[in-house]
C-alpha cells in the first residue's frame, strides 16, 4: 500500500488491534459503531512517530510552532481560510476543548443550543459543565435524492431560543450523525443572530478535512467578520487521519475579546496533550494531503455502494448519501426491530452499529454504520442485517 492507493486490511488483521473498536465486542461480532477508520495510517505520521520513538523523545508537550505553521498551510490551501496562528491553543482531544471552553464562557445552569440528532458525546460535555440543553431539531424533509441532503434546520426556531436567553449555541460543523454540510447562508445568519443575542458559537469542525467534492465546508471563523466576533473552532486531525488515540486537538479564535477569554483556560490544558499526537497532527496537516484524498475516494466509493446494496436488499431502509465524513445514517423504522433496532441486530445478526437514540430521543428507529473500512466488510454488515430479519 502507499498514501495514494490506501486499502483497508483483511478483517483476520483488524481483528488483532487493540482499540476499543475491536475490543469492545466479541469476536463474532462485526463491529461497526466507533468512530475510527479501518486504513493503515499516512506515511508521514508514521515516520515522524517513529523517529521520536527511536528516540525516546516522548516528553512533556512543549511548544509546537509545527502545528500553528501546517495547520495554517492545510487551511488556507483546503478552504481559503486565513487563520490567526497567535490564537491556536493545543487540548488533549476535541472533547476536552470544548468542555474547556464552555467553562470559561459559561457557568453552571446556563444554557446551551444544541441540535439534535447530533453527535452523543455533546450531552456528555454538557452534562459535565452542568449547563441546561435547549434543543431546535434538524427536521427530514423528505428528500430521497442522492445529492440532496433532506435535513433541514429551522433558523426561525433557532432564532426564538437565541431570543430567550442562552449562552452558548454548540454546533456540529459538519454534522454528525447527518453528514450534512452547512451551507453559507445559514453559517451567516447564525453569526448575525449571536451577535444580535450576545451568543458564542462554538463550532466542533473535527469532520471537515472529510468532506465530498459535491459539498463545500465553510470554517465558521472563516465566514466573515461577524462569525469572528462570536466564535470558537474546536478541530483536530484525529477524524480525518485516524489518530484519535494520539489525544491532540486544537482551539482557535480569530477576535481580541474572545482570545482574551480563552486566556483564562489553565495552562493543563495545552500540557494534558500527547507530544506524540500534537507532532503526528502537525505532520498529517502538513504532508498528508496524499493520503486523505485516497480516503475520501475510497469512501466516496463506500457511500454510493451502500446506497447500491440497501436498494438491493433493503429497499425499505432509508437513507441519504452524506456529504461528508464516513457515517451511514439508517432509518430502519420499516424493519419492525423492536424499540433498539441496534441492539436486535447485535443479538440476531452479530453486527454492531450505534443505536440513533443516544443522538437524540427521536432518532430511536436510527443505526449510525461507520463506513470507513473495506467493501467486503460492509457487505457483510448488510448481509447481517439481511440474516436478522
Amino acid at each position: 500500500m502507499s498514501d495514494n492507493n490506501v486499502v483497508a486490511p483483511a478483517l483476520s488483521e483488524l481483528l488483532t488491534h487493540h482499540s476499543e473498536k475491536w475490543r469492545g465486542f466479541p469476536a463474532d461480532v462485526l463491529p461497526l459503531p466507533v468512530m475510527e477508520m479501518d486504513f493503515p495510517i499516512a506515511q508521514p505520521i508514521r515516520d515522524v512517530l517513529l523517529e521520536m520513538v527511536n528516540h525516546s523523545d516522548m516528553g512533556y508537550l512543549g511548544s509546537v510552532p509545527e502545528l500553528a505553521d501546517s495547520f495554517a498551510s492545510f487551511c488556507a490551501s483546503r478552504w481559503g481560510w486565513d487563520i490567526d496562528k497567535s490564537q491556536l491553543r493545543i487540548a488533549g482531544d476535541v472533547g476536552v476543548g470544548v468542555v474547556e471552553v464552555l467553562r470559561v464562557f459559561t457557568e453552571p445552569g446556563d444554557r446551551i443550543l444544541i441540535n439534535s440528532p447530533v453527535y452523543q458525546n455533546f450531552y456528555s460535555w454538557i452534562k459535565e459543565t452542568r449547563l441546561e440543553i435547549a434543543d431546535v431539531p434538524f427536521i427530514n424533509a423528505g428528500s430521497n435524492s442522492d445529492d440532496i441532503n433532506p435535513w433541514t434546520i429551522d433558523l426561525d426556531e433557532v432564532e426564538k431560543v437565541y431570543a430567550s436567553g442562552i449562552k452558548v449555541h454548540l454546533l456540529c460543523s459538519p454534522h454528525n450523525p447527518l453528514g450534512r454540510v452547512y451551507s453559507h447562508e445559514e453559517l451567516s445568519r447564525i453569526a448575525e443572530m449571536a451577535k444580535k443575542y450576545d451568543v458564542v458559537v462554538i463550532s466542533d469542525e473535527i469532520h471537515s478535512p472529510l468532506t465530498f467534492k459535491e459539498a463545500k465546508f465553510i470554517p465558521f471563523l472563516g465566514l466573515n467578520d461577524t462569525a469572528r466576533q462570536v466564535g470558537v473552532t474546536v478541530t483536530s486531525a484525529s477524524k480525518g487521519w485516524n489518530i484519535a488515540g494520539l489525544k491532540s486537538a486544537i482551539i482557535i479564535s480569530q477576535d481580541d475579546a474572545i482570545n482574551e477569554k480563552l486566556a483564562l483556560m489553565p495552562p493543563a490544558v495545552h500540557f494534558r496533550s500527547s507530544i506524540l499526537g500534537a507532532f503526528a497532527s502537525a505532520a498529517a496537516f502538513k504532508d498528508g494531503g496524499l493520503w486523505l484524498d485516497s480516503v475520501i475516494a475510497n469512501l466516496d466509493q463506500n457511500r454510493f455502494m451502500i446506497k447500491d446494496l440497501l436498494s438491493a436488499k433493503l429497499p425499505s431502509v432509508k437513507y441519504h448519501i452524506p456529504q461528508c465524513s464516513y457515517v451511514a445514517w439508517l432509518d430502519l423504522s420499516s424493519l419492525n426491530l423492536g424499540d433498539n433496532p441496534a441492539q436486535t441486530l447485535l443479538e440476531r445478526g452479530k453486527v454492531a452499529f450505534n443505536p440513533g437514540y443516544i443522538y437524540g430521543a427521536q432518532s430511536a428507529q436510527f443505526v449510525r454504520l461507520n463506513f470507513a473500512t473495506s467493501p467486503t466488510i460492509i457487505t457483510e454488515a448488510i448481509d447481517r442485517i439481511v440474516k436478522s430479519l
